[in-house]
């Protein structure tokens, strides 16, 4: 399947975004994204150059094996870097609760706020993964602090229970962001979402 994968894993341009694989010519972009602390609110800590260059080869190597690794978004117009929104398997040395799984996932510079562009490209990844991957379900995780995010989750249609809550193996457990919470959408919701 992964080898069909990857030859079906679009460009897509919508009316004011494209969506598209990673290249190296998106460092700079995401050097800049991961160096601001707005956006890194809800992470650990801002990224040094040098780990974002370590973030960009991660996924352009997983980008080559899978043929997805949360894509770039890009203005349509002006070809700005706006960050990144798509489908993710995620990957962490130790497993999440729910692995194996697919994400929907996105990061986006401030200026890309509040104008609907995850949402959009958010949308356009899902049916993406159900539609051309054909998956069971697609899911989605932030701190359970980070109610931006967990509102656009809302608005895809995704679904959480608490009792699913969980603390980020990756965070040590007195970290003050090591509380997750989890989204879910499976095929059967997505088809009746499409449906009404």
């Amino acid at each position: 399947m992964i080898e069909d994968v990857i030859d079906k894993c679009p460009r897509i341009e919508s009316g004011r975004l494209v969506l598209r694989k990673w290249e190296e010519r998106d460092l700079d972009g995401l050097v800049e994204m991961n160096a601001d602390a707005r956006v890194m609110e809800f992470f650990p800590a801002v990224m040094p150059r040098v780990e974002s260059e370590i973030m960009l080869q991660r996924l352009m190597v997983k980008q080559d094996q899978l043929g997805f690794a949360c894509p770039v978004v890009e203005d349509l117009e002006s070809g700005r870097f706006l960050g990144f929104c798509g489908l993710n398997v995620p990957t962490y040395p130790i497993p999440l609760p729910f692995d194996p799984c697919i994400e929907i996932g996105w990061r986006l510079i401030p200026d890309a706020w509040g104008k609907g562009i995850a949402q959009e490209a958010a949308r356009t990844w899902i049916r993406f993964g159900f539609e051309t991957l054909q998956a069971e379900e697609i899911v989605s995780f932030t701190t359970v602090t980070n109610v931006r995010s967990q509102k656009l989750m809302q608005r895809l249609h995704m679904m959480t229970d608490a009792a699913e809550d969980f603390d980020h193996p990756m965070l040590e457990p007195d970290h003050p962001l090591v509380r997750h919470v989890l989204y879910r959408l499976n095929k059967d919701c997505f088809a009746s979402v499409l449906q009404n």
